[in-house]
């Protein structure tokens, strides 16, 4: 697997990097060893410091950093600092949140005095995806560091740089060489971590298939795994919903970095008396925005990450369209070099539709008609996925109990995907299981052991 740095933008070849070595992945699983012995019974409040030194530096080099994935990836600049502000607030919030949580936990039982004590486990190793090069990275880290776990990840190979970058910056904030790793491997690479008994945990955040390969390994050699997988998100209009709130955030949710998002809505289920106004102003809203250099502040959208993931995804919508989905707007070559695609709307998409039941990784907006609001919940359940989604009606109580009917790992009432580190993350279904972020996360991959005293005779 060749790790390199193409600038989508631009689709120019910038850097090419060598893979990790047979004696350098001997060398990192020691080190993350000896990091995990050094850390596993000491008291995680003495890591909180660093944990916070670390989010201070995201922040101190917040263009820097916002800049490499900006080049690497393609995401717009304001997207990727935010990206960076949040991971710098995962690290916060962890480093604040955890000393407390970890703390031996009692347990009234006629066994004795028990306590439950959450003690790190060992390394754990991630797959990594390209979307989010720092934000990915920052959910498996800040957890595992202040549980004390080491964290090795390998990273996509089109964002070694963002990678490497993370490794840098947890270095910056005084964390030990072993707490965080990355190790530029091929996928065969990935079992060598993974069967090493010093490896604890895997996660995964990908595809299916990659999702389906990596459990097969964490099953064969007994690990504990957590995979994030893909996503079908629905966006519900129903009856009292504000078109004038609602398609901002549509189109907002659809296109955020360049809709390449697991989470981002890319179904949309209107009640038939919404749905000619919605689909209007949403093809209003495609047709205002502004395509080019990500690095420019007056761009909506930026391009694809990387040409082969744009021609993927027109191949699917001239699948969908071979299918019988109508154009309402798009799907016309854009006149620049990089890997650009035009956001496009589709509609009049049956059960027959390759486009039904496959996720659209890109700037593709698939609308559907409804009767009933109990049409919309069964048509948003009708997919193999089911990792988040939103809900939008007049009433947000009322938004908030259809949300509960939809089979999916995280839902908004009257909003959609939030992006917060105190919010568990993760999904059901084809699109994982496990959770990152938040309390939950943080115990992902701990030994919680009990500890039982015998009661005084």
């Amino acid at each position: 697997m060749a790790y390199q740095t193409i600038d989508p933008n631009t689709n120019t070849l910038e850097k090419t990097y060598s893979n990790t070595t047979p004696t350098q992945i001997s060398e990192m699983l020691a080190t993350g060893h000896a990091f995990y012995k050094q850390e596993r019974n000491v008291n995680p409040a003495t890591r909180a410091a660093t944990l916070h030194a670390v989010a201070a530096y995201f922040r101190n080099n917040a263009d820097e950093m916002a800049a490499i994935i900006t080049r690497e990836m393609g995401k717009r600049t304001e997207e990727a600092l935010f990206e960076v502000e949040l991971c710098a607030e995962i690290a916060d919030m962890y480093a604040d949140r955890a000393p407390a949580l970890l703390q031996p936990q009692p347990i009234n039982s006629t066994a004795g005095a028990v306590v439950i004590n959450h003690l790190a486990s060992g390394i754990v190793f991630g797959v990594e995806p390209w979307n989010f090069p720092y934000y990915q990275l920052m959910r498996v880290f800040a957890p595992n560091f202040m549980v004390g776990n080491a964290v090795i990840i390998k990273p996509s190979s089109n964002v070694p740089a963002s990678g490497l970058e993370f490794e840098k910056a947890v270095l910056g904030g005084g964390a030990d060489k072993g707490a965080f790793q990355i190790a530029l491997i091929g996928h065969a690479d990935s079992e060598t971590f993974i069967k090493d008994p010093r490896v604890a945990g895997v996660c995964l955040t990908g595809s299916e298939r990659a999702g389906s390969q990596v459990a097969a390994l964490a099953g064969k050699y007994l690990k504990k795994s957590l995979l994030e997988l893909g996503g079908m998100d629905a966006f519900l209009v129903l009856d009292g919903a504000d078109l004038d709130t609602v398609i901002p955030e549509a189109i907002k949710t659809r296109l955020m970095n360049c809709g390449q998002v697991c989470t981002s809505s890319k179904r949309f289920i209107v009640l038939d008396k919404y749905y000619d106004d919605f689909v209007a102003g949403l093809k209003k809203g495609f047709e205002n925005l502004k395509i080019g250099d990500p690095s420019d502040p007056t761009v909506n959208v930026g391009p694809m990450t990387s040409q082969k993931a744009k021609d993927k995804l027109q191949k699917q919508v001239d699948e969908a369209i071979a299918h019988g989905a109508k154009v309402v707007y798009g799907n016309t070559p854009v006149d620049l070099p990089g890997a650009f695609f035009q956001p496009t709307i589709l509609t009049d998409i049956d059960q027959d539709n390759p486009a039904y039941r496959t996720e659209l990784f890109g700037p593709v907006a698939c609308v559907y008609k409804v009767h009933s609001e109990d049409e919309a919940v069964e048509l948003a359940n009708d997919v193999p996925y089911g990792l988040g989604g939103a809900v939008f009606a007049g009433d947000t109580n009322h938004a908030a109990e259809v949300a509960a009917r939809i089979e999916t790992g995280m839902v908004g009432a009257n909003q959609s995907q939030n992006y917060n580190a105190e919010l568990p993350f993760g999904g059901v279904k084809n699109s994982g299981y496990g959770r990152e972020l938040g309390d939950l996360g943080l115990f992902t991959f701990v030994n919680e052991q009990t500890v039982t005293r015998a009661l005084r005779r």
